[in-house]
């Protein structure tokens, strides 16, 4: 057994850091997922069920293969001929 205290010093600093960087890789893994599925139109509460193994293979799928309820983009609509018919005064280009 290896009884060195530097060793159980840096063993200890990273055990103490180490939660900090696992919510820092759920935080990278959620936000992201959170505003997707919102985007998709269902709950953004959804994103925590990623956390679950296999459950988010599963989210994957249901995103894909979902119909994403979100309004859509009106497209604007150009009045009259395209391209636009120019007055008898002004030179075509």
């Amino acid at each position: 057994m290896n009884t060195d205290p530097q060793a159980m010093h840096a063993f200890m600093a990273m055990m103490a850091i180490m939660p900090l960087f696992f919510l820092i890789g759920i935080a990278i893994v959620i936000v992201p997922l959170w505003f997707i599925w919102k985007k998709a139109g269902f709950s953004p509460w959804l994103s925590l069920l990623c956390l679950l193994p296999l459950v988010n293979l599963i989210m994957l799928y249901v995103l894909a293969f979902s119909e994403w309820r979100v309004v859509p983009i009106a497209q604007p609509q150009y009045p009259g001929a395209y391209p636009p018919q120019y007055p008898p005064q002004y030179p075509r280009p």
